[in-house]
């Protein structure tokens, strides 16, 4: 499974350690920035890349950490092809993909600790899209709104 990495200046340091984790456990990661601290930059630029890159099937999963985890949240979920959600624990990570094919798993560098965040993505990237007609009936009405209020 190839992953996708991207934090903005709040997310930067754990997001290098992260990635540090993922290659380490024998993930294919693909950082998508921010590759230098800065101060100022905006989470909703810095999320552009890794949304475009799962949108495309660059990649099969994408994390994004800012200070919170919203801000990276509801800038992806913007993007067409983007299910990302704002996690905390470890039920609603595997829960998000099984139930909702969630493939953007947000996190806040500035809320939880380094150990819980693993916690967290172990528990997301181990899980697989249950695809059972609940589910599937579900992810379709959801497709459905977004190409309700994407089309111009």
């Amino acid at each position: 499974m190839k992953i996708g990495i991207v934090a903005d200046h709040a997310g930067f340091e754990p997001k290098q350690q992260l990635f540090k984790m993922l290659t380490d456990a024998g993930y294919d990661v693909k950082d998508y920035g921010a590759f230098t601290y800065e101060a100022t930059d905006d989470y909703p630029d810095v999320v552009i890349p890794l949304g475009e890159a799962i949108a495309k099937g660059d990649v099969e999963r994408g994390i994004a950490v800012c200070g919170s985890g919203v801000g990276v949240s509801v800038a992806a979920n913007k993007m067409p092809g983007i299910r990302a959600a704002l996690i905390t624990e470890t039920y609603s990570a595997h829960q998000g993909v099984e139930h909702d094919d969630m493939n953007l798993l947000c996190l806040g560098g500035r809320v939880i600790g380094l150990v819980l965040m693993w916690e967290i993505i172990e528990a997301y990237l181990k899980a697989r899209y249950d695809g059972g007609e609940r589910f599937q009936r579900r992810l379709d009405k959801v497709i459905a709104i977004e190409h309700k209020y994407t089309k111009s």
